[in-house]
């Protein structure tokens, strides 16, 4: 592949909502552009960027996929991305290298939630913007609704460059609103055309909402357009260039992936509309304070990793965007992010699974190298003697956890390493151990996230496991005042052992345990204080109920008598161990539940259903807030044993609209029906333990 200069370089990412044609377009725009010499299909596997086995079996994208093309002197870089929210990461991970988002929508359903959610994801992250209506030989397929849509979403600033020929199974081509021409397609071929005589007058419609779009950005045109001048169509392609590089006008462009109808002229709208990676203006830290850098080969290196991926032949492989300088193969680097040197080995460009070798990466490009052995994803690679630091990567946060438990003794040892490699390869999963049950979580989007994720670890590395809800970190309590008396006494021939405390346990809602004494006439020796509260703290360790950990609770030492042979300090430890739980039972215990606060971020539509929902789920609404764009914020406060789903319950309501975030509040009591049967579950796990 050519070596190719910054301003001759498109990095594209194509986003949308799941099934829109992502994958099947980057198909036809490499076998357009003779990168390929088949055009493979979603249905049969075959296709570049999806090459997963999980990817072939799902019919689905799970993965970011590189995909550069030439095209009449011109490299694009297209990043072809999940349209699933469960892979957000994925489309993080784009946004923050390419300079283009392509926006597709299908055009029998217009704009939905994934793509509704990519648009004002690019915006986030001040991405230009170019809209594809595809699948136009679709069956109810339709243009002038899908622009509709796409207008009263995304607003006016929508322009459309080109339109069908045709519609359904009749769509044969598409005519350029700028030169008005028309291109019609034969197969993968197409030709020039006259224009059909009777879309004029939807030609001209479409064309003048072209012209306003474009007249809005420039004074100058906007005078000659109210004089009805007649602006040349090099006028309108310049005018079209400078105001698509400003984000004031969104070009709208259509056709069909899968047929190829539409595809050489998106692909030469790429190279004359989307921002050439010169124009790229990012910023890095050095020495902590903030640069800018410019798409210069000749410049210090800095460049962001924004995927890592296992490939089962290759190892770990870490793709990444040269944002300044030159990175060549063999070299030794600096990631400034771990504060560590790393030596490079050969550096490829990547197309799919194919990998095309290089001797350097220059300023702009994408490409990849492999078997770094401290770098991850978000980190930046520079030259020793320039530690600039591109920044880590804002990654949408977890919503759901689940336990993971090995099936065998073979499968734990094997477990931490291949859930590590999992994590590394996707930094929106999160691994963690819960102190109190023991057991492994891991954290995700939602729930086909994690098990797309332990499937793809169960086919790589042979590890299989059982996955099943987190066990609620339930606590326990007392409700009522106690005093309680244990005697340990035991002789066994030797010295014997005597420990005798009389205990005071009240309620203590303000704080989780105090330890205190007020022991008068030295019938209990000071020295015996301290293995006195080591005991009672062993004892908080599991209650009497359920097994939870014991809170808000004081206990006073008050009382108790010794031996002066045969007491010590185990002896007394077990006593006030003995005495606690004693205590704990004659106390009222009551089992607390843990109260998460929960923000939830809905559009205005879906307020009711979704305040409908809470209610079910026994929470508490505090406020509720309007927002931008439509929509209102509510917070509540929720018990955590109603919400271990609510990223799928609220995907549900919403159609996949909604978010929501949650914070620890506090403990409350468990409803009595409710606390029989977490102590029923508690047993009947005592029972199989044993």
């Amino acid at each position: 592949m050519n070596q190719y200069a910054a301003s001759d370089i498109r990095n594209v990412g194509l986003f949308s909502h799941g099934g829109a044609g992502k994958t099947s377009l980057v198909e036809a725009m490499l076998y357009v552009s003779k990168a390929t010499t088949r055009q493979g299909k979603v249905e049969d596997g075959n296709t570049t960027t999806d090459f997963d086995p999980d990817e072939i079996k799902r019919r689905m994208s799970i993965s970011l996929g590189l995909a550069p093309v030439e095209w009449n002197g011109v490299k694009i870089n297209l990043i072809d991305t999940p349209g699933y929210a469960d892979f957000l990461g994925e489309v993080a991970s784009a946004m923050a290298v390419v300079d283009t988002a392509l926006i597709l929508l299908d055009a029998s359903a217009g704009v939905e939630v994934g793509s509704e959610n990519a648009w004002q994801l690019a915006g986030k992250q001040n991405l230009q913007r170019v809209l594809f209506i595809n699948k136009m030989d679709r069956e109810n397929a339709d243009y002038a609704r899908s622009l509709e849509s796409a207008t009263s979403v995304f607003g006016n600033a929508l322009a459309p460059v080109q339109i069908p020929i045709g519609k359904e199974k009749d769509f044969r081509g598409v005519v350029d609103l700028l030169s008005n021409k028309a291109f019609v397609f034969d197969g993968a071929d197409f030709s020039e055309a006259a224009v059909p005589a009777e879309m004029a007058d939807e030609i001209a419609t479409y064309r003048q909402t072209l012209v306003e779009a474009l007249a809005e950005t420039d004074e100058t045109l906007m005078m000659r357009y109210l004089d009805d001048e007649e602006i040349t169509a090099d006028e309108l392609l310049a005018a079209l260039k400078a105001s698509v590089r400003t984000g004031e006008v969104v070009p709208v462009f259509c056709g069909s992936g899968t047929t190829v109808k539409g595809v050489p002229q998106l692909l030469q709208g790429l190279g004359d509309f989307a921002l050439p990676a010169s124009e790229r203006m990012a910023t890095g830290t050095e020495n902590d304070a903030e640069i800018a850098l410019t798409e210069d080969p000749s410049g210090p290196l800095a460049a962001k990793v924004f995927k890592t991926f296992a490939d089962p032949h290759v190892g770990r492989l870490s793709y990444f965007r040269v944002f300044s300088g030159t990175l060549k193969s063999n070299a030794t680097v600096k990631n400034s992010s771990q504060g560590k040197s790393e030596r490079l080995g050969q550096v490829f460009y990547i197309r799919g699974k194919d990998h095309i070798n290089t001797d350097e990466v220059r300023a702009g490009d994408i490409a990849a190298v492999g078997k770094l052995a401290d770098t991850h994803t978000g980190d930046t690679l520079c030259d020793e003697g320039h530690a600039i630091d591109l920044g880590p990567i804002d990654f949408p946060p977890t919503a759901y956890s689940a336990a993971v438990n090995p099936k065998t003794k073979a499968d734990l040892d094997k477990l931490g390493q291949a859930l590590h490699r999992m994590v590394e390869e996707d930094p929106t999963l999160q691994l963690g151990r819960d102190s109190v049950t023991g057991e492994t979580l891991l954290s995700g989007l939602g729930e086909p996230h994690i098990q797309i994720a332990l499937d793809r670890m169960t086919r790589r590395y042979g590890v299989n496991v059982d996955v099943g809800l987190p066990r609620v970190q339930y606590r326990e309590t007392i409700s009522s005042k106690t005093t309680s008396e244990y005697k340990h006494k035991k002789q066994t021939g030797g010295a014997g052992q005597y420990g005798h405390v009389f205990l005071d346990l009240e309620p203590l809602p303000e704080s989780e345990f105090e330890f205190s004494e007020r022991v008068v006439g030295g019938s209990v020796p000071r020295n015996f204080f301290p293995a006195v509260e080591k005991g009672v703290r062993e004892a908080l360790e599991a209650g009497p109920l359920a097994g939870y950990p014991v809170v808000n609770v004081r206990v006073t030492l008050f009382d108790g008598s010794y031996h002066d042979v045969d007491s010590n300090e185990m002896a007394f430890k077990l006593a006030s161990k003995e005495a606690f739980k004693k205590g704990i039972l004659q106390g009222r215990p009551t089992l607390l539940e843990p109260v998460l606060n929960i923000s939830i971020t809905v559009p205005d539509t879906f307020t009711g259903d979704v305040m409908g929902d809470l209610n079910s789920k026994r929470a508490h609404v505090s406020g509720m807030n309007p927002g931008e764009n439509g929509s209102t914020t509510i917070e509540a406060t929720v018990p955590a044993a109603e919400v271990q789903r609510y990223a799928t319950d609220l995907r549900s309501i919403t159609q996949g609209r909604g978010s929501f975030a949650t914070t620890f509040s506090h403990y409350q009591p468990v409803p009595p029906n409710l606390s029989e049967s977490i102590m029923a579950e508690a047993r009947e796990r005592e029972a199989v333990a044993h």
